[in-house]
């Protein structure tokens, strides 16, 4: 086993706020950090010791970037696994590209959960007009047609009410390769972060409760608010899963709890996760640190929770106002602010998140959500002193190659 001390060198593998964070941390830590990305000055360039600007079908600039570094990582599971398969013929990738493969195709990860034994919602594989008869007959409705591939937050998904709607449904995508999901009747939502070394050690973080609008992760408290069988349900699920995919670095899992309080697999995020943000500030060892630790093959840190914590992402949709008063917000003696440098403004784009750090929960997450109101409702013209914008460029829709799914 090859352990990569501090002074080595680690390349990412996309640009976006994990990739910035993670390089935050690994040059905290004393290494140097290379980030690979289409989009100049991205938000882990702005960070890096060094950064190649690339898209990732050049093989030979990737190949250039990776001779340069120890070991190689991802930030977004769009990386191509194949891509990640000719770099692991010379050099350490974690994780995996067989991670990838299986990620990365929707249906490829569902029958790797049922073969597994998994406990998921019913699904079913559209490929042709046959296919698509044979799964409004199999699957309940309502329902989420899904393309195949390289959909998140929502994105490359339709709502699906009843079975006379699925071929409408399916000629929006494109008529792509998708599966068929059963929406599950939740009442919580929740995700266990984990993080598993080389030598095949795991230690996992607090149990994270999280709260979504229009498909994006809005918040995340922690601890989450169920009984201890829950939670040891939820993280023996994750450990298993992890240790089915031999996995290496900080993983995901999204999980359902019904009301009957069983709890299905949504999705398998093989990365460091918008969920345990949180972790940043909030645990002994965030999950960032975590991943650098586990794919450099050295010991696993200590995940408590240092603090009851709620998370709150930013969205593009904060800037419509012009700059948000991020005095209004660091007012609280509590708060802790992370932009993440992006140079464009969309509505419902993660332009970063903040910490509020309270013993009360309940109370912190109450605080967390006025506190987000009033920047919403501040106009930044009441300013009596000028507020730098990152953005440059007016609030509009804008488009990036290699968008992260965090």
């Amino acid at each position: 086993m090859n352990i990569i001390l501090p002074g080595g060198t680690i390349g990412i593998l996309g640009g976006g706020q994990l990739g910035r964070m993670l390089a935050m941390e690994g040059r905290r830590m004393g290494y140097r950090i290379g980030v690979l990305d289409p989009v100049e000055n991205c938000p882990a360039a702005q960070v890096a010791d060094f950064f190649v600007q690339s898209e990732l079908t050049n093989t030979q600039r990737v190949m250039d970037f990776v001779s340069q570094v120890d070991v190689v990582t991802i930030e977004t599971e769009l990386v191509p696994w194949m891509l990640l398969a000719d770099i692991e013929t010379g050099q350490a990738t974690r994780p995996s590209s067989s991670v990838l493969a299986l990620i990365q195709d929707r249906l490829v990860q569902r029958e790797f959960l049922q073969d597994q034994s998994f406990p998921q919602t019913p699904f079913a594989s559209i490929k042709d007009h046959a296919t698509l008869t044979a799964a409004a007959q199999h699957v309940a409705f309502p329902a989420i047609l899904k393309k195949r591939r390289s959909g998140y937050d929502g994105k490359g998904q339709i709502r699906v009410a009843g079975a006379e709607h699925l071929n409408e449904a399916w000629r929006e995508l494109k008529e792509v390769p998708s599966v068929l999901e059963a929406v599950a009747p939740f009442k919580m939502e929740l995700s266990v972060v984990l993080a598993r070394s080389l030598q095949g050690d795991i230690q996992l973080y607090p149990l994270a409760e999280n709260a979504h609008r229009q498909n994006i992760l809005h918040t995340t408290r922690v601890p989450a608010r169920v009984a201890d069988t829950i939670r040891l349900r939820a993280e023996e699920l994750a450990v298993s899963l992890s240790e089915a995919l031999d996995y290496c670095g900080v993983m995901a899992v999204e999980l359902f709890l019904l009301e009957d309080d069983t709890l299905l697999i949504n999705e398998i995020a093989p990365r460091p996760h918008n969920s345990g943000h949180f972790t940043f500030g909030a645990c002994v060892t965030s999950q960032f640190e975590q991943h650098l630790r586990a794919i450099c093959g050295l010991p696993l840190g200590n995940t408590s929770l240092m603090h009851p914590v709620v998370m709150v992402n930013l969205l593009g949709d904060l800037w419509q106002n012009g700059p948000p008063r991020w005095d209004r917000l660091l007012a609280h003696p509590q708060v802790r602010l992370h932009l993440y440098g992006k140079t464009h403004v969309a509505p419902g784009r993660k332009m970063g998140h903040f910490l509020l750090i309270a013993d009360n929960p309940d109370q912190s997450y109450q605080q967390a959500e006025s506190l987000l109101q009033d920047m919403m409702n501040a106009d930044s013209r009441e300013n009596s002193f000028p507020i730098k914008n990152s953005a440059k460029e007016p609030f509009q829709k804008q488009s990036r190659p290699l968008e992260t799914p965090a």
